[in-house]
């Protein structure tokens, strides 16, 4: 099982901008109402991530706003608000987005030189405008977060990074996050020395839920650094089961714009939508440009059972 690349990238950085002049990365899209919407991490002139939008009728070209959508607002995210992921639960966008900052907040020391990373929820009426709902957890190196699509026995949940595990999180309003409601799912494979994320292990997009289980595309990568996409199924009514976990990666990095760019060897996802039983993976290659993969549903729906 390997995605299938498209043959080019899909978003450039923009030279006339200041904003987004040097990197377009890890975008969240999702397809609604008849339109490919993306939300993307861009970088300019002074370095400092912002979110930018843009919007398509086939999901290859892309039309975009001037101006970023979400930008730092105080000392929490001055460093910049990064990998963006997109849901929409009861007719409203919800955004979960790593927040990068010089203030440090939460007991003891930061986990993070210099300052601290916040896994951050936002939401939006109208994909443009957004405003901070709340922190998943604060204080600690987290981040990979994302959303269901949906609720789980009655509450929302969550998958986030508390390295170096993926941890699921509950809550009954997406506001308050108890500390005894999160629970580790997966780890990195190290007892195995020749798997390709014995190392470090995040999530992509927004779980997909089939008959089978909540299906993932996932990231990590070993001792070199390289890293790739695997697969997890959990169960749909219990995601810290993990159900299958293929030992095979799924996609690596091969063309020049990924192997090299602003970091080498990098392909990072935070978008599979599906659309007519075709998962759309949109990536940053090199933490640079985005790129674009996919795969019938189905095919990546049996590689999960039996691969």
């Amino acid at each position: 099982m390997k995605l299938q690349r498209h043959p080019s990238p899909v978003l450039l950085p923009d030279p006339t901008s200041d904003w987004e002049c040097y990197n377009v990365f890890n975008p969240a899209v999702i397809y609604h109402n008849g339109l490919w919407h993306m939300w993307y991490r861009a970088q300019g002139l002074d370095w400092v991530s912002r979110i930018g939008y843009a919007v398509s009728a086939d999901g290859l070209h892309w039309n975009r706003l001037r101006r970023p959508v979400l930008e730092p607002h105080d000392g929490t995210d001055s460093r910049g608000v990064e990998d963006p992921r997109v849901v929409v639960l009861d007719g409203v966008f919800y955004m979960t987005y790593t927040a990068y900052g010089r203030v440090y907040q939460g007991a003891g020391k930061p986990t993070h030189a210099g300052g601290g990373i916040t896994p951050m929820i936002a939401r939006s009426t109208n994909g443009i405008t957004w405003e901070p709902v709340s922190a998943i957890v604060r204080g600690e190196d987290n981040k990979d977060h994302v959303l269901f699509p949906r609720k789980i026995r009655g509450r929302y949940a969550a998958l986030h990074r508390r390295w170096p595990n993926v941890w699921l999180a509950y809550s009954d309003d997406l506001v308050t996050w108890r500390p005894e409601d999160m629970y580790p799912v997966y780890g990195p494979r190290r007892e195995d020395p020749d798997a390709w994320d014995r190392k470090s292990v995040g999530s992509n997009g927004v779980p997909i839920e089939t008959p089978e289980g909540w299906l993932l595309i996932n990231h990590g990568y070993d001792e070199g650094h390289v890293y790739k996409f695997g697969v997890v199924l959990l169960d749909l009514e219990d995601p810290t089961r993990v159900l299958r976990r293929p030992k095979s990666a799924i996609f690596w990095p091969e063309e020049l714009w990924e192997l090299r760019g602003d970091v080498p060897n990098v392909v990072f996802s935070c978008a599979n939508p599906v659309v007519d039983g075709v998962v759309y993976v949109y990536y940053g290659g090199g933490d640079h440009v985005i790129g674009l993969a996919t795969c019938r549903l189905d095919d990546l729906l049996a590689f999960a059972l039996s691969g």
